[in-house]
């Protein structure tokens, strides 16, 4: 349960009231990429109209998404998933730093393509389970 007390916790981040107390925990991933694609399109557009405060705290809050998710990340269940999705999520945290400092539109797009496809794959975990209950789908890695 302390994974999802930390995936609730950078949902709370997202800013998005609904659905949280009754989202299991592929919905609250799914919830969780949903608010990080979000806030680096946002960041995206503010590179591009030089409001650099704005895309200082759009690339803040998708940092802090991008924690959530690695510390919600379950080790013991996950297994290899969880290891490499570790090591993606350091590496994008690296390259968020990056692209605050030099507004670097490249590896932001980097960035957008690598979570979308994570949250691609996430997306399609819910036909994968027999078992859509709380017990089951809590002990996926994320």
């Amino acid at each position: 349960m302390r994974h999802m007390r930390k995936a609730i916790e950078s949902y709370g981040e997202v800013k998005v009231s609904t659905g949280v107390a009754t989202a299991d925990s592929v919905q609250l991933i799914q919830m969780l990429f949903d608010g990080l694609l979000e806030s680096l399109r946002a960041a995206e557009g503010q590179i591009k109209r030089k409001a650099i405060e704005e895309k200082s705290k759009s690339l803040t809050r998708a940092g802090k998404i991008v924690l959530g998710l690695q510390g919600a990340l379950d080790f013991e269940a996950g297994g290899d998933i969880a290891r490499n999705l570790d090591e993606l999520y350091g590496y994008v945290t690296r390259r968020l730093l990056h692209i605050n400092l030099h507004n670097d539109l490249a590896a932001l797009a980097e960035v957008i393509n690598l979570m979308s496809e994570i949250q691609e794959a996430w997306g399609a975990v819910p036909s994968l389970l027999p078992n859509r209950s709380a017990n089951n789908s809590s002990r996926l890695a994320s």
